[in-house]
């Protein structure tokens, strides 16, 4: 299975699009406005298939 980095389209914190790769995780992310950061999982509907 590839890992595919999801991209947000902006911060869920303050709504900016000045977001940034974090060096945290493959899912982690970091506003540049409020610096804060997050975590991003994509969920599938229906299992593993």
């Amino acid at each position: 299975m590839s890992r595919v980095r999801a991209v947000p389209f902006y911060c869920p914190f303050c709504g900016e699009q000045d977001i940034r790769p974090d060096d945290g995780s493959d899912r982690a992310w970091r506003c540049e406005s409020c610096d804060r950061r997050f975590e991003l999982a994509a969920i599938t509907v229906g299992g593993d298939r």
